[in-house]
């Protein structure tokens, strides 16, 4: 039980939201918590634009991506750090002493 608190929950948060991503169609609408996006907004907000950006680059569809939101490609290098260093970091790993 005490490795299962140690463990990051952000790193699990990151991975996951990735895993999402790359898994979602980007090209039609899907449920989403955004309150903007649930008032017929999707298409302004800047939260759901990036979402869909990193989803495109996921595809490899790099010109959409940019298209949807330029931030997109700098996010998902910023995401993709932090779980490397979630990853790296030494207070985290477990070792059977």
């Amino acid at each position: 039980m005490r490795h299962f608190k140690s463990f990051p929950l952000e790193l699990f948060f990151w991975a996951t939201a990735l895993v999402l991503l790359a898994t979602a169609n980007s090209h039609e609408h899907h449920f989403t918590l955004c309150p903007l996006a649930n008032l017929g907004f999707a298409d302004w907000c800047p939260g759901c634009g990036i979402g869909r950006s990193i989803s495109h680059i996921l595809h490899g569809e790099f010109t959409e991506s940019f298209s949807e939101h330029w931030f997109g490609f700098p996010a998902l290098i910023i995401i993709a750090y932090r779980i490397i260093t979630l990853i790296t970091n030494k207070k985290y790993l477990i070792i059977n002493t």
